[in-house]
């Protein structure tokens, strides 16, 4: 009866997996929310863009300073009780603005506050689901999680949650919608007390144990597959048997030595922890090749789209704000489309090339984005943009849970968390003032240039397709 299930749904036959489900989308609820309660209520207190660039700021420092800290704590830590700690911070956070606001004694620097906490709260919150997923799903239901996840995330956080908050501020107040906000924190820390993994407690590993189930040296199959291909199909389908058999033989030997070595009672610093993660990740090709392409590709991409698009739209088509909503909101709904479609399938062969020409490639629209002439061209090319993000996305989170030691996994996602993030302020400061000297329309000609190129590049210099090869991840059935 299960296997009749959908493969984006079968996650769900875990009671563990509905409950970090429900706790993940109230989270994301209540966050998409805050989006817009927050600017209304500085609005309403006499506040202008410094008020507003203040509260944002704080928040983004909140989320930066602790994304790294945030991984090596769930590497060491109990997960779900980080996950309840973070909730319980949300709440304290909320509530706080919230009981200001309604006795009339909010003031702008406890929102600053405010965002800051739900900043913290979200760098340790993520790497620490991240690292729990595998703790309650089995590998080949990790894909279809992730990609719910992918999404789930644009629909809460770009749709559903703003349009509440816009409806409750509109029809009462904007401290009406922050106690809203709080209520979905409360409703997420509750339901985490029924969460019990059956793997949860986090190990500080021993300092040699990097490399033990590193990917830097491709397990390769002594007859290549493409060549048995062509002299017989029955040997190609043996040869890549042998390569999966020989592949999971080593990865569960890997495993078993990393934990054993954990065990024996080793214990590192925090410092040590970092250092051990840094070095897993630069020496791992797959894993060291797309973070340094994701820095090019965060600094290039988000300050043209996020600054110019509403200067693109105004100054080009004559168009205002409600336009700059609709091209969002169709990046978001292609996000969620192209997340869904993820789950709905098995982990391709190809991994890590459909991955990452699904990020790169479709950014060279950007071209056209640039010289667009007319309002759907621009929702158009958001949509496929966000529609190949979010497939890329889905396959980049089901990589991380597969392919990096279960013991460094959430110091390693919360690198590529900060690596994510460090540019972007970078990438939006800078991209005014280029704009100056530069007409618009040739800043997104570049970022589809310099996106195209690059994603050849790296996918040639990375040599994924020898390592998705050596490294096959599709499981029977799955």
């Amino acid at each position: 009866m299960t296997r009749q299930l959908p493969r984006a749904l079968r996650p769900f036959r875990s009671s563990d997996y509905r409950i970090l489900a429900l706790a993940m989308a109230v989270s994301l609820f209540g966050s998409g929310m805050w989006a817009v309660a927050m600017v209304y209520e500085v609005i309403e207190l006499g506040g202008d863009e410094i008020a507003l660039s203040l509260v944002g700021t704080a928040t983004a420092v909140g989320l930066i300073t602790t994304a790294v800290l945030g991984g090596i704590a769930a590497d060491r830590l109990p997960r779900r009780w980080i996950l309840r700690g973070v909730e319980l911070l949300n709440v304290i956070a909320v509530g706080s603005s919230a009981i200001l606001s309604a006795i009339g004694l909010v003031e702008v620097w406890h929102l600053a506050v405010t965002g800051a906490m739900l900043g913290a709260a979200t760098g340790f919150f993520f790497p620490a689901y991240s690292a729990i997923l595998p703790s309650i799903l089995p590998e080949d239901e990790l894909l279809a999680a992730n990609g719910l996840e992918g999404m789930g995330r644009p629909v809460l956080m770009q749709a559903a949650g703003p349009a509440l908050a816009g409806t409750i501020t509109a029809a009462i107040s904007p401290g009406t919608a922050i106690m809203w906000i709080a209520l979905c924190h409360v409703i997420a820390f509750v339901s985490l007390f029924r969460l019990h993994p059956r793997v949860d407690e986090g190990k500080p590993a021993a300092p040699d144990v990097v490399g033990l189930a590193t990917t830097t040296s491709p397990r390769t199959c002594p007859i290549p597959i493409a060549h048995a291909q062509e002299a017989d199909p029955g040997a190609a389908a043996e040869a890549e048997a042998g390569v999966r058999s020989a592949a999971d033989a080593l990865s569960a030997a890997d495993t078993a030595e990393s934990n054993s070595t954990a065990a024996a009672g080793a214990t590192t610093t925090v410092w040590q922890d970092l250092v051990e993660a840094v070095r897993f990740t630069v020496r791992t090709p797959w894993l060291a090749w797309t973070l340094a392409w994701s820095c090019l590709i965060v600094f290039v991409y988000v300050g043209p789209f996020e600054v110019l698009t509403p200067f693109l739209l105004r100054d080009r088509l004559g168009l205002g704000s409600d336009s700059f909503g609709l091209v969002l909101a169709a990046f978001g709904v292609g996000a969620a489309v192209g997340s869904l479609i993820m789950a709905s399938g098995r982990l391709p062969r190809r991994y890590l090339t459909l991955m990452l020409m699904s990020w790169g490639l479709p950014l060279g629209l950007f071209a056209a984005f640039g010289l667009a002439t007319e309002l759907w061209h621009l929702i158009v090319i958001a949509v496929i943009v966000g529609a190949t993000g979010g497939i890329g996305g889905v396959i980049w989170g089901t990589l991380l849970q597969r392919r990096v030691p279960r013991h460094m996994l959430g110091r390693v996602s919360s690198l590529d968390f900060f690596v994510s993030l460090a540019f972007m302020p970078l990438s939006m400061a800078l991209v005014g003032p280029v704009a100056k000297a530069v007409p618009i329309e040739w800043i997104f000609i570049g970022v589809g240039a310099i996106s195209v190129v690059s994603t050849i590049v790296v996918w040639l210099a990375g040599r994924f397709t020898a390592d998705e090869i050596a490294h096959p991840l599709d499981v029977e059935g799955s």
